[in-house]
């Protein structure tokens, strides 16, 4: 409940963020994941072909907003790791169940110009409904990671923008948000 709390908290506070507009992207090189956690199946690729044709309208934020994908999560976050931009939820989605058709949040990032750019998109789960201190759940065959800052569990998948630190990771080197209204530092 406090979680739910915080959620509708931040989205009043960041509630007067101005409307942005964005230019269409192509998906990013989209390689899966190397190690011993590799997944190389046709239910990844699958999957991940499934989230960019899902995704792929909400390069034009209006269509995001006009989807349900409205209400402002964060400003744009940055930190010593990366970026990770702008997070805009659909608060319907956000009901502890996970479908690779239905990311909870999308992530985008300012340009110069005032446009917001579709770089990722964000899985989560509050710990409301996926304890702390259960084992991670699982999407694209990634455990997701515990974020106590926000008492959820977070998944992103950098989709429309290539990142060196990997599809998965939370961070992106290449995601900047100098050009961002309102900037979030985290560490």
């Amino acid at each position: 409940m406090r979680r739910i709390a915080r959620l509708l908290a931040a989205i009043a506070v960041l509630s007067g963020c101005r409307d942005e507009q964005i230019t269409t992207t192509t998906p990013a090189q989209v390689k899966p994941p190397t190690g011993p956690a590799d997944v190389r199946s046709t239910t990844l690729n699958d999957d991940l072909a499934t989230l960019i044709r899902v995704t792929t309208p909400f390069q034009q934020f209006e269509k995001a907003k006009r989807a349900g994908w409205s209400a402002p999560i964060t400003p744009c976050m940055s930190g010593p790791e990366g970026g990770m931009g702008f997070h805009y939820g659909n608060t319907t989605l956000i009901d502890g169940s996970l479908r690779v058709d239905e990311p909870e949040l999308l992530l985008y990032e300012p340009d110069s110009n005032g446009r917001l750019h579709l770089v990722a998109v964000e899985y989560i789960v509050p710990y409301t409904f996926h304890s702390r201190s259960a084992a991670p759940p699982v999407l694209f065959g990634q455990q997701f990671k515990q974020n106590d800052t926000f008492q959820l569990w977070g998944l992103h998948v950098w989709i429309w923008k290539a990142n060196p630190r990997g599809l998965f990771a939370p961070w992106n080197p290449q995601v900047s948000c100098a050009n961002g209204t309102m900037t979030a530092m985290s560490h």
